[in-house]
């Protein structure tokens, strides 16, 4: 099956925005709660925005400067982070939330974000 693929990543100054986009095969998109994850070198992935049936939710440390969507015709789930901060800089990734859902078991590559002037 085609992997969770993220895009979108980039170097950007603080106070910033970037959009990130992961397209995903239709059979998770359509099946599973989607999520973004992020990760810092030496440090565990960590959850940071949620789209279920319920609505959608974020870790405090993004919440009202980030925004989790999804395009059901595009099989996408978006990412649009503004008023990016130092601390946001990691490697992100999209996938089923919990992660431990996934039929496809892996992880796509990730996106790097680097918020830094």
């Amino acid at each position: 099956q085609v992997p969770l693929v993220e895009s979108g990543g980039g170097l950007v100054q603080p106070g910033g925005s970037l959009r990130l986009s992961c397209a995903a095969p239709r059979s998770i998109f359509s099946t599973y709660a989607m999520g973004w994850y992020r990760q810092v070198l030496g440090k565990q992935r960590e959850l940071v925005a949620t789209h279920t049936e319920r609505g959608t939710g974020y870790a405090d440390s993004v919440k009202g400067r980030f925004t989790i969507s999804r395009d059901s015709a595009k099989n996408t789930v978006y990412l649009q982070m503004n008023s990016l901060k130092p601390e946001d800089t990691a490697v992100y990734y999209c996938n089923t939330v919990p992660a431990t859902m996934n039929p496809l078991g892996s992880w796509g590559q990730g996106t790097q974000v680097t918020v830094s002037s």
